[in-house]
């Protein structure tokens, strides 16, 4: 399932980021991939490509358990090598994300797990790790109050605004910021940046991520209206 995702934005006051043309890249999702998981999917962003899976909702350990709600648990697996601190911060990013939707409570005393295997990195790294797990959570019929996915944006040194860069632009940006963003009022369920930044470019990027997220949803809704008009 592919579609373009594209998106225009008008350049705001002088004392916010230029914003002269913004687009995302190529998006592309299939779901049902693997046959241990409850649910699964991978998710392409241009060249940036997650694979993930969903386990549960399943028995939890006892020392793990939750009396009134289920035992959310993500796991980023990194393309080689062994996980890092890099990997175990975007984990807890992931799984703050999908606590903020999930409806836990539903399943007290159980565990769902979410495994992302990053198959290739070529920017914008977190929101497709985002992507990939609300496609995978909603593939394994998770309860969930809203869908939510991730949208990167990069401040240039010029002051333009970058939304979903490659790593390149990543490396040369003078700020990076990762939003996640739910469908029902384009709520921020969580961000993340580095770099130095203006409240009017942080305001500016999170109506730019608002904007792009529209996109998001849409692609979301088209590849699930493809897949199930298969079945």
């Amino acid at each position: 399932m592919q579609a373009d995702a594209k998106i225009r934005t008008e350049s705001g006051t002088e004392s916010r980021p230029r914003v002269p043309s913004c687009s995302l890249r190529h998006f592309a999702c299939e779901q049902n991939l693997l046959s241990r998981p409850d649910g699964s999917a991978s998710f392409l962003q241009g060249d940036t490509s997650v694979l993930a899976g969903v386990y549960g909702p399943a028995e939890v350990k006892v020392s793990k358990e939750i009396f009134n709600k289920a035992t959310l648990e993500v796991i980023l697996r990194p393309k080689i090598g062994l996980p890092g601190v890099a990997e175990k911060s975007r984990e807890r990013l992931i799984r703050n994300t999908c606590e903020a939707v999930v409806l836990g409570t539903l399943h007290p005393r159980t565990s769902i797990t979410v495994v992302l295997q990053v198959v290739s990195d070529a920017g914008s790294l977190l929101a497709c790790c985002l992507n990939a797990a609300c496609m995978a959570l909603v593939d394994a019929g998770v309860p969930m109050r809203a869908l939510f996915c991730g949208v990167t944006c990069a401040l240039n040194a010029d002051g333009t605004l970058v939304l979903d860069p490659t790593a390149k632009q990543e490396k040369e940006a003078r700020a990076v910021l990762t939003l996640a963003l739910d469908s029902v009022e384009r709520k921020l369920l969580m961000s993340t940046t580095k770099g130095l930044y203006s409240d009017a470019e942080l305001q500016q990027c999170l109506a730019a991520a608002q904007a792009a997220s529209q996109h998001v949803f849409r692609f979301y809704r088209e590849s699930l209206q493809r897949r199930y008009s298969k079945s």
